[in-house]
């Protein structure tokens, strides 16, 4: 899992083009940009779950710009890396197994709002459905013991991370009709977001 990152820059290196330094270098700024900018999100929570999980201000919405922008190997990357740290910041461990699939793994799954360009709103739910199928599948797996009686293992994981996740992703969608963010993300395809 730890190789998935650098094997994902390699593959992203090799299909590079012309003026690739150029391109390198504006990707891994706006990369790091939109981590930190999401780090920084997430510690704005509007409601916190009790078994891990939180609602924040759009704490994912800069890696799903950033994906769109560039496409979904960068934003998978990206999203690894906010999955990295945000393990670093306020972690939910019940297994070692389960820091995978909760953290890297389904942080870097929001990468894959870059597989539809076309529609933000449907990119940020491809992004919600690719996080959300690893915290269900940890949910199932990991967390079985926090199952209410009488509850299914596979409905209770959907609920409990659907909620969470879900109302996160219907805010991302809300203020992607906002016209300045979608101006960000005209000027970090242009590659003009961060000149004068």
């Amino acid at each position: 899992m730890i190789l998935l990152p650098v094997m994902l820059l390699l593959f992203h290196r090799s299909r590079e083009s012309q003026g690739g330094r150029l391109l390198q270098t504006k990707v891994l700024v706006y990369g790091s940009l939109c981590v930190a900018l999401s780090f920084l999100l997430s510690y704005i929570r509007l409601f916190r779950m009790p078994q891990g999980g939180s609602v924040t201000l759009a704490g994912m919405l800069p890696i799903i710009i950033f994906a769109v922008a560039f496409g979904p190997l960068p934003g998978i990357l990206a999203g690894f890396a906010l999955g990295l740290l945000n393990l670093i910041q306020d972690p939910y461990i019940v297994h070692w197994m389960q820091i995978f699939l909760d953290y890297p793994l389904a942080y870097g799954a929001l990468g894959l709002a870059g597989i539809y360009r076309k529609h933000l709103s449907i990119s940020a739910l491809i992004a919600g459905i690719g996080r959300l199928s690893m915290s269900f599948l940890s949910g199932i797996i990991f967390f079985r013991e926090f199952t209410p009686e009488g509850w299914n293992d596979v409905i209770y994981s959907i609920v409990y991370n659907g909620s969470f996740i879900g109302a996160e992703i219907f805010i991302i969608i809300l203020l992607l009709q906002v016209p300045q963010v979608q101006s960000v993300l005209k000027q970090m395809r242009r590659g003009t977001l961060l000149t004068n």
